[in-house]
């Protein structure tokens, strides 16, 4: 049997450096199917990126999965963003929403939409505050 020689650095098909899976993804590869337990889709679709995620403290954590665990522990010292909880848990952000819509359920999760943004005034207000402002100095 002929070993595979590895290509060079950078090489999506080239070996990971545990001789594992292609592009450096080695044993600790868990597919986002298991940790979803097969589901693609949030059973709320309320989230958005910016999404604010606070943990409640009143609950415990046994019973949880180790990625449901490790979000509530993040999330326990202040609140953070969807997109910051996928990033800090290395799990893409559809894998995040539905581990977010199982925890906001069993009432581990609270969210709150983000602040939105203020509207801007008029233009025609601002040129007459200006003049306003121009005529008294």
């Amino acid at each position: 049997m002929r070993r595979r020689r590895p290509g060079p650095a950078g090489d999506p098909q080239a070996p990971g450096p545990d001789g594992g899976a292609p592009g450096g993804r080695g044993k600790g590869l868990v597919r986002p199917y298991v940790v979803t337990d097969g589901r693609a889709h949030p059973s709320r679709n309320t989230f958005d990126l910016v999404t604010l995620v606070i943990a409640t403290a009143d609950r415990p954590l046994s019973g949880l999965t180790p990625e449901k665990r490790r979000l509530v522990e993040l999330c326990r010292p202040g609140s953070l963003s969807v997109a910051e909880v996928a990033g800090h848990l290395g799990l893409p952000v559809s894998v995040t929403k539905v581990l977010l819509a199982d925890l906001v359920d069993a009432g581990h999760i609270l969210t709150r939409a983000p602040i939105p943004a203020a509207e801007l005034p008029e233009a025609q207000l601002l040129q007459e505050v200006l003049d306003g402002l121009r005529a008294r100095l």
